[in-house]
């Protein structure tokens, strides 16, 4: 019985209008028997595998996976019954793909109804593979942007090209003449990072791409011209493919992304061109950010090292010892400052500056250099500090800003087994002087701001430091320092006061440690100002010895 008259046994259709729909229908059908032999067929099948023909045997006909896909059905027997939905197999005939669905027609006769899918399974393909392109992309930036070093993001780059994209891939990063720092990625995943004298134009587009031009085609490129130093040291295959393409940065190009291909992979199709430098412009971004970074901090640390509290130590017999807190978490720099400019012999006064800018942060940190600068040059004329501090004021009144500042300067000598010091306040707080007896003086000097009038005023005061006394200079934002247990009372100059009349006989650093640990304990965790403090010591112990009884002595322990 042949599929058109099964069908009308079954449905009970005029065999006319069931054998016109049978060689009419527009999918390719087969009919295949318990034994897996071909029953039936219609035109479309005939068509698509000729050899199809009545008692040929499916396997011979037909693809191997529709025959093993009858074998596993037939191999069901009478479990299949009419209600079970056989699974559906796929597969290719030629170069289409094909699905192919199942219909019962009796106990040892089934029809499969073969349906091309070609363009919806390449649809499915192309989603598959955009979306792994997509995931490599999203897992691209977050690695590359995890982190802000140059190399790092270079070998980022160089892995994750060698995992997804190539066999092997070499990052070029724009250099000094024909010095290139370089970071390659093999098979195994290893990474090389090196500085190479290299000439570009040993590589067709190489030097185009480093200038940021976009990208010659990979079949332009010979692989068998390359350089020694093009191929990573662990490459052991032969080169049968090149793709090069720039790193765009921001502005300027961040180098060059070189991907390798042995013989056992294809050739770079166009879409993986453009893939390529897709990744590549994601790469070129965070190599170029870190390449900024990398820059401005240097920048950053240029500038900084002449703005940053000086480390003090003990100068002529005399002990000195600053410290600083600056207002903001992480900073280093603000608007305190203190400086010792030492004398040249031990008969000469030394000169500690402390101040106070208007103002926190960089801007503040930028007007304390200047007037670091400006009272270094000064110095010479650290006999008289009326001078000083008039021509430190003109100075800042012909600058463009609007700042001010406050400083007490303190010009210092040891005479004996004492330290004189002159001190004299512009607007700032008075120093503070521990004696021997447990009381605190303050110096009695008075000033005006600097830079705010076009003549400012101020008185000195002498102090003589008996051995074991100290003289504190210290900047507003200690004793306004808020705290306690409401968080809202100031530290105050009574508390500091009480504090330093616990510090005789201490050394300079260990007075300084003292007044910082009591503030910050007092502030906790909320807002302050710059905090800065510098401690004038005179030695207990120390005496003017002479070498070897004849030369010139100095101070020793």
């Amino acid at each position: 019985m042949n599929a058109p008259e099964q069908l009308e046994t079954k449905t009970r259709i005029a065999p006319a209008v069931l054998a016109d729909a049978w060689a009419t229908a527009p999918h390719p059908v087969v009919v295949a028997d318990g034994a897996g032999r071909v029953a039936a067929t219609n035109e479309a099948v005939r068509l698509l595998l000729p050899t199809a023909a009545n008692g040929t045997a499916l396997r011979e006909a037909a693809p191997r996976w529709l025959a093993d896909a009858h074998t596993r059905l037939t191999a069901r027997g009478p479990r299949a019954a009419d209600g079970d939905e056989p699974d559906v197999v796929r597969g290719e005939i030629g170069e289409r793909s094909y699905e192919a669905r199942p219909a019962r027609l009796d106990a040892t006769h089934w029809a499969w109804w073969l349906a091309e899918d070609t363009n919806r399974r390449t649809a499915e393909d192309d989603l598959r593979a955009e979306r792994r392109r997509t995931a490599l992309l999203a897992d691209a930036s977050q690695q590359l942007l995890s982190s802000l070093n140059v190399e790092r993001c270079m070998e980022v780059t160089a892995t994750m090209a060698a995992g997804h994209l190539c066999d092997a891939a070499t990052v070029i990063a724009p250099g000094r003449g024909n010095v290139h720092p370089m970071t390659s990625t093999g098979p195994a995943g290893e990474v090389t990072h090196s500085t190479v004298e290299i000439d570009l134009a040993e590589v067709p587009g190489l030097s185009e791409a480093m200038q940021g031009f976009p990208p010659v085609p990979s079949r332009w490129i010979d692989p068998a011209t390359l350089p020694e130093w093009a191929v990573p040291a662990h490459f052991t295959g032969p080169v049968c493919s090149v793709l090069i393409t720039p790193l765009p940065g921001h502005g300027v190009p961040a180098g060059v992304l070189m991907l390798l291909r042995c013989t056992e992979r294809s050739a770079f199709s166009e879409a993986e061109e453009v893939f390529a430098r897709v990744f590549a412009a994601r790469a070129g971004a965070a190599v170029s950010a870190a390449r900024l970074y990398a820059e401005q901090s240097a920048i950053s640390r240029t500038l900084m090292r002449d703005l940053l509290p000086p480390d003090l130590r003990p100068v002529n017999g005399v002990e000195f010892a600053g410290g600083y807190i600056a207002a903001g978490a992480g900073e280093h720099i603000g608007g305190d400052f203190y400086d010792v400019h030492a004398g040249q012999t031990p008969e000469d006064e030394t000169l500690a500056v402390l101040g106070d800018v208007c103002g926190k942060g960089l801007e503040a940190a930028a007007l304390t250099g200047k007037i670091r600068n400006t009272v270094q040059a000064l110095r010479p004329m650290g006999h008289d500090h009326q001078q000083l501090l008039s021509l430190l004021n003109e100075s800042l009144l012909r600058a463009e800003h609007t700042r001010f500042a406050t400083l007490a300067l303190a010009s210092v000598a040891r005479r004996g087994n004492s330290v004189d010091l002159r001190v004299t306040s512009a607007g700032h707080p008075p120093p503070l002087i521990a004696r021997a007896d447990g009381s605190v003086d303050e110096a009695d000097t008075r000033g005006t701001l600097i830079g705010a009038l076009p003549q400012v005023t101020s008185s000195t005061a002498h102090v003589r430091l008996k051995p074991g006394e100290v003289c504190l200079l210290f900047s507003d934002g200690i004793v306004e320092a808020k705290g306690g247990p409401l968080g809202t009372e100031m530290f105050g100059e009574e508390r500091l006061s009480r504090a330093l009349s616990e510090c005789f006989g201490m050394v300079a650093e260990a007075v300084v440690e003292r007044v910082q640990m009591l503030a910050s304990q007092w502030v906790g965790r909320g807002p302050h100002d710059d905090m800065a403090v510098v401690a004038i010591a005179a030695p207990r112990h120390q005496h003017l010895s002479a070498v070897d009884g004849h030369t010139r002595g100095r101070y020793t322990g």
